[in-house]
């Protein structure tokens, strides 16, 4: 299944505040130039196609933290919650973003409803990304029976 992360990032202001779907709750340090130790939490919209404002088929809740000072590299941990005609359930996902990268595989370790027990793979692939304030992910998951 192939489906579209998006990450808007409150940047303070006012008018930001309807589109943001996600918010630092700790700043970076100044120990590099890389965000490292900042943390961000997210109820981010997933979709089906690359449009911010397509209907999403599931929300990304969860967070992410920049890891390394001297690269841009983040580890995520979230659950993929889905609640639509299609599926019902949800898809825990966590690993390390090597954001240098151009494909990056993080972990499905778990699931619930159509997704019970669910075990494989989300490859991400950077489809955009705006500076701080907005990133878009191209994610392929891969589901394998694990009984």
């Amino acid at each position: 299944m192939v489906l579209y992360y998006h990450d808007k990032l409150f940047d303070g202001t006012d008018k930001d505040k309807a589109n943001a779907t996600s918010a630092t709750v700790v700043n970076a340090s100044k120990l590099g130039n890389s965000y490292f130790g900042m943390l961000v939490v997210f109820n981010d919209p997933i979709t089906n196609d690359d449009k911010f404002h397509s209907p999403p088929v599931a929300k990304a809740q969860g967070f992410y933290f920049y890891d390394r000072k001297d690269t841009y590299t983040a580890w995520f941990a979230y659950t993929l919650v889905f609640n639509s005609s299609e599926h019902k359930g949800t898809l825990n996902i966590m690993g390390a973003d090597l954001m240098t990268e151009k494909t990056r595989d993080l972990s499905v370790v778990g699931g619930t409803g159509d997704f019970f027990m669910a075990r494989g793979i989300a490859t991400f692939q950077t489809d955009t990304f705006q500076g701080l304030y907005y990133f878009r992910l191209k994610m392929d998951i891969k589901l394998y029976e694990c009984y």
